[in-house]
């Protein structure tokens, strides 16, 4: 049985409450837990390998200020992007010893891109993640984009406490039984 948190529920015009779950499937298609509702590592090994591919990206907003002082090169700590660039690539190579559940893959490709927007005083972080595999890489660039923020704000923390990650997503997946492509939002 599905912890309780986890459960999906609504209530109906009656103001009565529902939970929904396929009965075939006792988790309602959460598959870290098995039957009991324990939590377990999904097994992959049944799968095909493929080629598997996944893009996020994420953005942080911060003052005009700040983002001059990133473009500009001259924060105190050093090349903000650069550095956050490297700390990024190295957290999607790290996702399986930080994430409990997810497995440690042999990744094939890690791209960071940095893009700043005077407009909006953010920079916008996306990061592509491939490997050859059982198992797709989503987690690897969600964790890869949310470290290079992160690192940016941490950087640049002594100007600016205010910064704000936001819409942190995926926006591409491929190569595995469901394939996704949407906009950033």
């Amino acid at each position: 049985m599905i912890p309780a948190p986890f459960r999906s529920s609504s209530f109906s015009a009656t103001g009565t409450m529902s939970t929904s779950g396929n009965q075939d499937n006792p988790n309602g298609g959460l598959t870290h837990f098995d039957q009991s509702g324990q939590a377990h590592m999904v097994d992959v090994g049944g799968k095909n390998e493929s080629h598997r591919v996944a893009v996020a990206s994420g953005v942080i907003r911060m003052k005009p200020e700040t983002l001059a002082i990133i473009e500009s090169g001259t924060a105190k700590k050093g090349d903000v992007l650069g550095i956050a660039r490297i700390a990024a690539i190295m957290a999607a190579k790290r996702t399986g010893d930080l994430i409990p559940l997810c497995h440690p893959l042999a990744l094939t490709h890690v791209s960071v891109e940095f893009e700043t927007n005077v407009a909006d005083s953010s920079v916008l972080c996306t990061a592509r993640v491939e490997t050859y595999g059982k198992t797709g890489v989503e987690m690897e660039a969600l964790t890869a984009v949310q470290v290079g923020l992160l690192t940016v704000y941490d950087m640049s923390k002594a100007v600016d406490k205010t910064m704000v990650m936001t819409d942190i997503c995926v926006t591409e997946k491929r190569g595995g039984k469901s394939d996704i492509s949407m906009a950033r939002p």
